[in-house]
């Protein structure tokens, strides 16, 4: 089996569980033209092209980064046991309370921007982009009082020590399919789908559908300032979700808990209760703010 996967650290070290979960496998590294920087929609194509063209069987992406619709000659044929989807802050504080007034804090993305200063106005918030490495280092240059990163991504690496402290979902709701894995094959290979479906998690599987489809319902796109996130609890699945302008001026923000059976109608149950907020139109603006 072979396995597609860009070749950063992160994706390497995503793309190795998966190698060992199934019992080895070739990674086979694909890069943008570009040098992999770029758009999540383009490191997705990326992998699909190597899926495509025979390179590989099997390709691991980044659940948070696939978007709602799938090609139509590929298929999601996985999802392994997910990481801790909680957002993470890297610096000397242990509360967001605890930031100093004006701190400055270094992130990416717009649904962490939107929500920081939703709580923090005073907050500086600067764009920060590169690998986790790069981030890291920005900060230990004294550039920046704090970055905000996923959780997993720093598990997967071995430097969950440098955490700080966990955003809670009533701070911060994470990306739609943030500490996922989606496992992606070509439309009708057996092999590829008997082997990642070995190693899915279907805890892992019916939390990503929940919040696939609020994501869907909603119209969003990962470039969006939207936080949806679905954990089982007690035996109920609860799916928390935040849309927002992005410089948290305005926001919706909203909790359902309901039958895991049903995550599909859970998701878009929440993304309805949203809209009827007006999640539609704050997002609708924050997509012709970002143009």
């Amino acid at each position: 089996m072979r396995i597609a996967t860009r070749s950063s650290a992160l994706a390497l070290a995503q793309a190795g569980t998966v190698a060992d979960a199934i019992g080895g496998a070739e990674l086979v590294r694909v890069s943008n033209v570009d040098g992999d920087v770029g758009d999540k929609a383009r490191f997705v194509r990326t992998v699909e092209e190597a899926l495509r063209d025979g390179r590989a069987e099997l390709g691991v992406h980044s659940a948070k980064d696939l978007p709602g619709e799938m090609p139509d000659d590929l298929a999601l044929v996985g999802v392994p046991v997910r990481e801790d989807p909680a957002d993470a802050f890297i610096g000397a504080a242990s509360s967001l309370a605890d930031l100093p007034e004006g701190g400055r804090i270094g992130t990416a993305s717009l649904r962490r921007r939107s929500q920081l200063l939703a709580v923090r106005p005073d907050l500086g918030v600067v764009e920060i982009r590169g690998n986790v490495d790069t981030r890291l280092r920005k900060l230990a240059e004294g550039e920046l009082d704090g970055i905000v990163l996923a959780a997993a991504g720093l598990m997967r690496l071995g430097r969950e020590g440098e955490i700080a402290f966990r955003f809670g979902a009533d701070e911060m709701v994470p990306a739609p399919g943030q500490g996922s894995l989606a496992l992606q094959a070509r439309a009708g290979d057996s092999d590829a789908a008997v082997a990642a479906a070995a190693i899915s998690d279907q805890e892992a599987l019916v939390e990503f559908t929940a919040e696939r489809a609020a994501t869907a319902a909603l119209g969003a796109s990962c470039e969006t300032p939207l936080g949806i996130c679905a954990r089982h609890m007690n035996g109920t699945l609860a799916v928390a979700g935040y849309a927002g302008l992005p410089d948290g001026s305005e926001w919706v923000r909203d909790a359902l808990r309901g039958d895991p059976e049903q995550p599909a109608a859970l998701g878009e149950a929440l993304a309805g209760r949203m809209l009827g907020a007006g999640a539609g139109e704050i997002l609708a603006r924050a997509r012709e703010e970002a143009l």
